[in-house]
């Protein structure tokens, strides 16, 4: 009888720490690289059209602190 519930015991803590697993998958990022899909606003960023719009969208939020 003492036995059944030892086992028992080991068995459910041997489910429940099966649960706690995680994958090892790790991503390694160099640092100011973007490298994810294609994002078009990367190239609109470049343009001195979209640099002086944002420039004046900040100046307008910014004018009361």
């Amino acid at each position: 009888m003492r036995s059944r519930w030892l086992v028992g015991f080991v068995m459910a803590g041997v489910v429940a720490l099966a649960g706690c697993s995680k994958s090892a998958d790790v991503t390694l990022y160099e640092p100011g690289v973007y490298k994810g899909p294609v994002d078009p606003l990367v190239e609109k960023q470049r343009s001195p059209q979209q640099q002086e719009a944002l420039l004046a969208r900040f100046n307008q939020v910014q004018t009361d602190r």
